[in-house]
């Protein structure tokens, strides 16, 4: 696995950068009501953050940067090949929802905060996986058929950039036998950590969780086995809730496949703890919630933060 480290260093920080996404002083995240134009929008905002992020990589790094950096040919043309695809799913969103009378989205400014190529790659493999996440979790809201299909073929190229990626980093191109779905404030919470201005026609009924931050481990992390820590997670719990105290219930739960795994947290000073539970792996999804029975965002309190897992027992024991 030639890139492993780099990839659990970059889901370390859970891509908890600060969002410029202005949080309203609330203590609930309430799930949105959407139709079908908003969710062709939503589809639309996480594909124009997508050809940005290529056409920004490709116009940065040359093919020799990559081949220097370990990624031989031809992966610098299957890149290309990539960024060709984001540019026609932006082409189809944003031509369908003109073609019905309706106002798209427009392209924002981004800061994805690569500077080397392996990074970029890692990043690639995170974004992937989040698209997929997105596509699958918006699935059952969609009413149109016709939208349902088309959606459905993007998901499956994008879950093929993700295979392609992972495996390019050393990962495993299929770690779990189920993709994992997320709902739209999920999503566009880990999209508005990237978004840094512009502004759109467009007004989207989502709202942005408070950002969850991983601690960056010595090791990689092993289901049932390792200790995550969320860095001030207990202090910004507080925050974001004044009823939360240090005897309030607080839940890591882990969305892994179709799985949503509740994990009761720790206090250690301002963070909070969990132990990993069994049966997850690859790309993970964590959020804090108040309950461990209604997986719903009016029970979350932050995150999601990613982190790539590895079954018991098939870790390595430290970065290289």
């Amino acid at each position: 696995m030639k890139f492993t480290s780099a990839v659990a260093a970059a889901l370390a920080v859970g891509l908890s950068v600060a969002s410029p996404v202005e949080l309203e002083k609330r203590t609930v995240v309430y799930t949105p009501k959407v139709n079908d134009v908003d969710i062709l929008n939503y589809a639309l905002t996480l594909e124009y953050l997508e050809r940005k992020f290529y056409c920004e990589a490709l116009t940065i790094f040359s093919h020799e940067d990559f081949v220097k950096a370990g990624f031989a040919d031809p992966f610098y043309d299957n890149l290309k090949e990539i960024y060709v695809d984001e540019k026609a799913h932006v082409k189809f969103l944003s031509g369908a929802l003109t073609a019905g009378g309706y106002t798209p989205t427009v392209e924002l400014k981004y800061n994805f905060g690569f500077t080397t190529p392996e990074a970029f790659v890692t990043l690639s493999s995170v974004l992937e996986g989040v698209g997929v996440s997105a596509y699958l979790g918006a699935a059952a809201s969609i009413v149109n058929k016709d939208y349902l299909t088309a959606a459905g073929a993007i998901l499956t190229i994008e879950a093929r950039h993700t295979a392609y990626v992972r495996s390019e980093l050393g990962e495993s191109p299929f770690p779990f036998p189920f993709d994992t779905p997320l709902d739209f404030n999920q999503v566009y919470s880990l999209a508005s950590a990237y978004i840094v201005g512009g502004s759109s026609p467009v007004k989207l009924p989502f709202k942005a969780f408070p950002s969850l931050t991983v601690a960056a481990s010595k090791y990689l992390y092993e289901a049932s086995v390792s200790t995550v820590t969320f860095t001030g997670g207990f202090a910004n719990a507080m925050a974001f809730d004044h009823s939360i105290t240090d005897h309030s219930d607080i839940y890591a739960v882990f969305f892994s496949g179709l799985q949503k795994i509740p994990v009761k947290v720790s206090i250690k000073g301002n963070d909070y703890t969990a132990v990993l539970p069994a049966g997850i792996a690859g790309q993970v999804y964590v959020v804090l919630s108040r309950s461990c029975t209604k997986f719903v965002d009016e029970s979350y309190i932050a995150g999601p933060a990613i982190i790539e897992v590895y079954p018991k027992g098939k870790a390595h024991k430290s970065h290289y």
